[in-house]
Parts: structure tokens; sequence; C-alpha cells
């Protein structure tokens, strides 16, 4: 019997999908304005963003919302991006930043500088990033290895792995500084709660890096999923591609981790609806995780705010909470997505 996911008609055009994802997203932006764990309620909200609230409202709104929803954007476009590349170039559906280790290591990159005195954001920002990058070339290097590539549970075992013993070592440096777990200590559980535009300033230009690199990298690695002789037959370089979806993962894993910590799953559960609703074509997964990613980072957040009444639940948790099921759905399946 065939999963349930791959009985989804996976020949919806790819704008019939991407229009309501849009419309999708607005509505969730404009709902995580209206929402919050603060006393500005919705109707207060919804008066500040025409300017004809209290200074309160305004303030909650233009200074708090409004820069976490900015950056609820930014990590559920790097994150649900950087899953669909690291899919694609693994061949594996359950390649996955949060599970593989790679945020695992930005985030020990992060704690790791902190400890030896940074501080500054865009020193964090490229940390984090080199962390990702040593990350990812584990990823691909267990990913290359005989059977690892024919047996995705294999290698989810040894991401697990990977990432269990970067968290112990985070552990052991937050132990050894104090002033580094005081720093570090919104990175372990994932949130974007305290985020300013600053922090978002500062991982814009390795978002465009990023970017430019996927356009150009996008067709070469829908020729690669074919296999690699295809890809060669047809002009291109399969170790150039994986090189550049390296460098692209590890610059969205490291801007993302930077910003908002290790949020997990995001990188499995986006690329897996975006299949599902547009078939396995990288090109047409990619384009449908640019809303769909927000869409789940935004609403996790804003349900984070008002789950716990008048305290927050850290981002992290919820987006586990959405992932842990589409990963055991995918893992109990009798056979695996194809990519």
């Amino acid at each position: 019997m065939i999963p349930w996911f791959n009985r989804i008609p996976a020949q919806r055009s790819l704008l019939s999908a991407l229009v309501p994802a849009v419309l999708l997203l607005a509505l969730s932006c404009f709902l995580s304005l209206l929402y919050g764990a603060g006393a500005v309620g919705p109707l207060e909200a919804f008066k500040a963003l025409f300017n004809q609230g209290s200074a309160d409202a305004y303030f909650v709104v233009s200074e708090l919302r409004l820069p976490r929803t900015l950056v609820g954007l930014f990590v559920g476009i790097s994150l649900g991006v950087a899953g669909a590349l690291m899919q694609a170039v693994a061949r594996n559906p359950l390649a996955e930043p949060g599970l593989l280790g790679v945020s695992a290591g930005s985030t020990f990159a992060v704690a790791l500088a902190l400890v030896l005195g940074a501080s500054a954001a865009t020193l964090t920002v490229s940390v984090a990033q080199i962390g990702a990058l040593v990350g990812c070339f584990c990823v691909i290097t267990a990913a290359r290895m005989q059977g690892q590539n024919r047996d995705p549970i294999r290698l989810v075992l040894a991401g697990a792995a990977l990432s269990s013993l970067l968290v112990a070592l985070t552990s052991l440096l937050l132990l050894y500084d104090e002033r580094a777990a005081d720093e570090i200590r919104f990175w372990v559980t994932g949130s974007v709660a305290g985020r300013g535009l600053e922090q978002l300033y500062a991982v814009i230009p390795s978002m465009i890096i990023a970017a430019l690199a996927t356009l150009y990298v996008s067709r070469p690695l829908a020729s690669l999923a074919l296999g690699e002789k295809v890809a060669i037959g047809l002009g291109h370089n399969p170790g150039r591609i994986r090189l550049i979806v390296i460098v692209c993962v590890a610059l969205l894993v490291g801007a993302a981790v930077a910003v908002a910590g290790p949020v997990a799953f995001i990188g499995l559960v986006v690329p897996f609806a975006a299949r599902a609703l547009v078939g396995p074509d990288i090109r047409r997964t990619l384009w449908l995780c640019l809303p769909i990613g927000p869409i789940v980072v935004i609403n996790a957040d804003t349900l984070s705010r008002l789950v716990a009444q008048p305290a927050e639940m850290p981002l992290g948790v919820l987006t586990a909470i959405v992932g842990a099921p589409v990963l055991l759905a995918i893992v109990r399946a009798r056979r695996l997505p194809t990519l």
C-alpha cells in the first residue's frame, strides 16, 4: 500500500499551489501582529496598525511584534530552502539540518566564539555559518559512504550521533563560562522573541548570496536527481553541484541559527509539504518552500505566545511537536517518498 503522503496529487501546477500559500502567509503575518502574550489585545493592535491606538499598543506592534514577524519570515525561508537543498543533494527525504547535526554545528561554533570573547552580531553570524559548513561536510560525507545513501534511517542515526556529540560539547562550554551561558541560552531552545531588525540586517547579505547560488544550481540539481551519469551527460559537474549546495545550506542554516537558534524540524516539514503539493521536482519544491517555511514558523511563533500566557513557550518546542509526527510518518511508511 502506498503511504498517504504519496497518494496526494503531485500534478498540481506550481501557480495553483503558490498563490494560496502566499495568501496564507499574508494572513499569518497579519495575525502575528495582532496576537501576543502581553496586555495589548487584537483590537488594540489592529488600531495601532492605522496609528489610531494608544502609544503603548503602537510600540508593542511596531517595535516588538513586527520585528519578530520579519525574523520569523527570514528563518522560515532559510530553513525551508536549506532542508529542500539538503534532501535533494543527499537524495534522502530524512535529511534535515536539525536531525543531521548542521544546526548543532552552528550552535557549537557560536558557543565556542562566545567563550573565546566574541559578542558582535556579525561575528556570531559568520562563526555560525562556519559551524554549519563543517556540519554539512560531515552530512554529505556520511551520505556518500557505502550503503548510507540507500538507507535513510542509518543516515539519520549517524546525524543524531553527531548532534548529540555537538550538544554535549556545547554544554561543556556553557558550564565553563557563565557569561557565554547567559548569552547563548536562547539559542539552545530556538526562539524569535526579542530579536530586532539589527540582527536581521546582519544576515541579509548571506541570504542574498545563498539566493543567487540557489538559482544557479537549481537546474543542475534537478538533473542530479536523475543520477550522476545523467547529470554528467547533460554537461553538469556533480562535485561542483554538491559543493555549491553545501555552501548554500551553510549560509542559510548558519544565518538562521545566529538569529533564532536551532529551530528543529522546519527543514523536514516544509520540503515534505511542498513535495506533497507540487511533486518531487526540486525547482518547483524550492519555489513553494518560500511561503510554506514562513507560514510554519510564524504560526508556530504566534501560537507559542498564546498557549502559556502570560509567559511564552519556546518556538523550538512547538516546531518539534509539529515535526516529530511528520518524521514518524515518513519513517514508518512502507515506501519512502522518492526525491
